[in-house]
């Protein structure tokens, strides 16, 4: 009498699954510089699970502010984005100096009532892009920011034409995290503080889909 041969289960066929894409709406104040930074951004990110969608409008913080709120409560209505709300609306905004924006409080305490996160850099957008080169400590006017940023010769920035190069961001992005991280905890003052950036709370969040090794 042969032996019978014991069989085990038979494996199951899977079907790869997709991640979910965790979607962001981000509204920026500067129309040129951090488009360019996001677009760049984006096309970095886009083998990770995370979309990126840049609002049109820009200009002072409470219209700004007011922007992304509308274009939040009209998704899921709306072709253009999917027919999807957003998971998280953000909003980019320079504090600015020597003279900040008259109603950047009341923009601060709209977003706050309607769930939108704010990103803010003192004394404009550029200070961010400058840390990827170079510590900064000391005070800087929006122009006086440009102009250093201009100066380091390294992303192809110009004050006057606003263009940058992300590519020569990418291999920075650390060092500048850790020194806007760095000033932070040196200012008293909060965002009022200048130089002050948390553009790094952001950039954080979207790379957070590389998982635990996403710390560049």
């Amino acid at each position: 009498m042969g032996v019978g041969v014991k069989r085990g289960r038979p494996l199951k066929r899977t079907k790869g699954v997709r991640q979910e894409q965790r979607r962001f709406l981000i509204y920026c104040e500067g129309e040129r510089t951090e488009h360019q930074y996001f677009r760049g951004l984006k096309a970095e990110l886009r083998a990770l699970p995370v979309s990126v969608q840049l609002g049109g409008e820009h200009g002072e913080p409470t219209s700004l502010v007011r922007a992304a709120i509308e274009h939040k409560d009209r998704a899921a209505r709306s072709p253009q984005d999917r027919r999807m709300d957003y998971d998280e609306v953000w909003c980019v905004i320079d504090v600015e100096a020597p003279k900040p924006h008259a109603g950047l409080r009341d923009a601060l305490a709209l977003a706050e009532r309607h769930g939108i996160e704010v990103v803010l850099t003192n004394p404009c957008f550029e200070l961010w892009l400058l840390l990827h080169f170079t510590e900064v400590f000391s005070y800087h006017t929006s122009e006086s920011a440009q102009k250093a940023l201009e100066r380091q010769h390294v992303c192809g920035y110009s004050a006057t034409h606003k263009h940058v190069t992300y590519e020569k961001l990418r291999d920075g992005y650390g060092l500048a995290r850790d020194r806007a991280q760095v000033l932070r905890k040196r200012g008293t003052k909060g965002y009022e503080t200048n130089p002050w950036t948390d553009m790094d709370r952001l950039v954080e969040r979207l790379r957070a889909a590389r998982g635990p090794k996403s710390n560049g």
